[in-house]
């Protein structure tokens, strides 16, 4: 993460598995058709943060979740349909499509100081009480709650790098040998976003997946790697990765969505200029950095901590302002001996 000595410091979210599907040429660009009944479901992996796993002295079980859930969650608002993959367009926008949302629809920034839960690995029945929740794209949103979704904006998902290498290999990242650069820590290829070229075709792929999202009921998106510059090995600036960030905040707030910073403190500053409406800053009490957040979004910001003296920490100081939610670094279900949720 921007701003501190370690690089193992940045904290993301889960892999999405990547099945089987065929790049057909459409036009200019490509589109990805499934070649399977649907995809594969989300799978959670310790990505919520680059440090190793400290204890956590309080495990708290969601409330209102019946004895049923103790051999597994419920998943709530699945899909009917296969999700898009990871690393592709929307299988109904191809790479090239403008915006498919639904212009002039009113975007509806989180409520500060709503019950948040994090379900970007598994998605589950949310507890009683909780008014917001994060997921991964590829599963459904929640009927009555307000819906952020994760999508993976700046970075190939491991298991897409060959999808990439085959269909858009000028927009990936690369060395001096012509390789690659990758996020060494989570095996992902840096989407190249230097030129303005670049970043059209790259926002017309990923703003399908922002597509989707709306389609599928969400009220906002959660566009991670927002920081992937700081992995470029000096390739990328810090501007470049904000001129990309503005396309995906117009085409978001085209389908209706709202959208949300991603961590990278460094950019607080420009986020006006970029247009995000909110935050979702994960173990900012752990870096001191949750007063940053709440002054640049008005107190809208979600805050996920993963480490029990950080969430008291956080909780004390902008339990009555922020959204703020301890979770587990594999962000389990309940059912797993992992799973933690408490909130303020």
């Amino acid at each position: 993460m921007p701003g501190h000595a370690s690089p193992f410091l940045r904290r993301k979210a889960l892999v999405v598995g990547l099945t089987a599907g065929v790049v057909c040429a459409v036009g200019a660009g490509f589109a990805l058709t499934d070649a399977s009944a649907a995809m594969e479901s989300p799978k959670p992996s310790a990505r919520a943060s680059r440090h190793s796993s400290p204890g956590l002295s309080a495990v708290t079980r969601a409330p209102g979740l019946g004895s049923s859930h103790a051999a597994g969650p419920t998943p709530v608002g699945t899909p009917s349909a296969p999700a898009s993959k990871p690393g592709a367009g929307s299988p109904t926008a191809p790479a090239g499509a403008a915006g498919s949302g639904t212009p002039g629809k009113q975007v509806v920034p989180p409520t500060a100081h709503t019950t948040f839960d994090y379900q970007i690995g598994s998605p589950y029945r949310p507890a009683s009480g909780v008014g917001a929740v994060s997921r991964d794209r590829a599963a459904g949103a929640v009927a009555g709650l307000y819906n952020v979704c994760y999508i993976n904006a700046f970075q190939a998902q491991p298991d897409a790098t060959a999808w990439w290498q085959s269909g858009h290999p000028g927009l990936l990242l690369r060395n001096d040998g012509g390789n690659p650069v990758m996020d060494q820590d989570w095996n992902e290829a840096l989407l190249d976003v230097s030129t303005a070229a670049k970043r059209t075709q790259l926002a017309a792929i990923v703003g399908g997946w922002i597509d989707d999202c709306a389609a599928k009921g969400y009220q906002a998106v959660e566009p991670d790697n927002l920081d992937s510059y700081t992995r470029s090995d000096g390739r990328l600036t810090a501007g470049e990765n904000a001129a990309f960030a503005q396309l995906l905040v117009q085409r978001a707030h085209a389908d209706g969505l709202a959208i949300g910073q991603k961590n990278t403190a460094d950019l607080l500053g420009q986020h006006g200029t970029i247009g995000f409406d909110f935050a979702v800053a994960e173990e900012c009490g752990r870096y001191n950095e949750c007063g940053k957040f709440a002054d640049a979004y008005t107190n809208r910001v979600f805050v996920i901590e993963y480490d029990d003296a950080d969430f008291h920490k956080s909780c004390s100081t902008w339990g009555d302002k922020l959204s703020v939610v301890l979770r587990d670094r594999d962000v389990t279900a309940p059912g797993s001996a992992d799973y933690v949720f408490k909130t303020c």
